[in-house]
């Protein structure tokens, strides 16, 4: 979803389905250990939460599917100290899985790294990454 003060900050939401290609384009890789699939999550340019290296969020057997949710603030550059946030859901399924069991039904594995933007320590959903975590294992 998109909402952004040019457009009056109307929604856009859009649902894109393709390959390894597009989960680079998200700042995912996505690669294969025999027929398990690892996703991590690749540093990317956000100003919060700060990554350094490559974070692994879960493996995901034939016919699984994973959920991993975000939020990051991002700045301009020098010249333009504006800035502007993100909030990502991403699904990612190892193989072939029917189009509505994204929407229906609870995801095998689930990793919610949503944080509070300006520090703090308090986050949606009340869970730290790792209680999160544990839950759907």
């Amino acid at each position: 979803m998109l909402a952004d003060e040019p457009s009056g900050y109307m929604r856009h939401d859009e649902v894109r389905a393709a390959g390894a290609g597009l989960a680079r384009d998200c700042g995912l890789w996505l690669s294969l250990d025999d027929a398990a699939m690892i996703v991590e999550r690749l540093p990317g340019r956000a100003a919060f939460p700060r990554q350094h290296g490559p974070a692994r969020l879960f493996t995901l057997a034939p016919g699984q599917i994973g959920r991993y949710r975000a939020n990051f603030r991002f700045t301009g550059c020098a010249c333009n100290p504006s800035w502007f946030y993100e909030e990502w859901v991403v699904h990612v399924s190892n193989g072939q899985v029917e189009p509505d069991r994204f929407i229906q039904g609870a995801p095998d594995r689930d990793i919610d790294d949503r944080v509070h933007l300006y520090g703090g320590t308090t986050r949606p959903g009340g869970y730290s990454h790792r209680q999160q975590a544990r839950l759907t294992r």
